[in-house]
């Protein structure tokens, strides 16, 4: 018993369910990290496909699950001014990280990696709350009509 009695013991709980706001920024958090991986794909001259699990019918009308390829769209495009330029997405909606201000310009390619390294743990740490809840806010309005 003296072994145990090195441990510390407390009464907290497992929590059984996220809070919605870090289920969002767990969201977004992924979709960033499918980013970096695309841009590291591109950086090497490959290709970047996530795999998504579909369920489908065959010919008896027995349901089975199948893998699928899902391609991943960059976020980021060449400005006229021919600097790249960043978006952040929460679903189908830009997020504006500054008042304004959707893009990220960033002056070489070789950087992007690093730009999204920082906004993901940005997103982590709770920086980009409100925007996040603004984006969800009007996902979430589109399913009512």
């Amino acid at each position: 018993m003296s072994t145990l009695n090195s441990l510390k013991f407390t009464t907290a709980k497992r929590p059984t369910s996220l809070p919605p706001i870090q289920h969002r920024r767990n969201k977004l958090s992924k979709k960033l990290w499918e980013q970096m991986q695309l841009a590291k794909a591109q950086q090497n001259g490959e290709t970047f496909h996530t795999k998504r699990f579909k369920t489908v019918r065959d010919i008896d009308g027995a349901s089975k699950t199948i893998e699928m390829q899902k391609m991943v769209r960059p976020w980021w495009f060449i400005a006229e001014s021919g600097k790249v330029c960043l978006n952040i997405k929460y679903g189908t909606k830009v997020l504006e990280i500054q008042k304004g201000k959707p893009s990220v310009e960033i002056s070489n390619p070789a950087e992007l990696l690093t730009v999204l390294e920082v906004i993901k743990r940005a997103v982590e740490a709770g920086e980009m709350d409100s925007q996040i809840e603004l984006a969800s806010g009007a996902v979430r309005a589109r399913f009512g009509k």
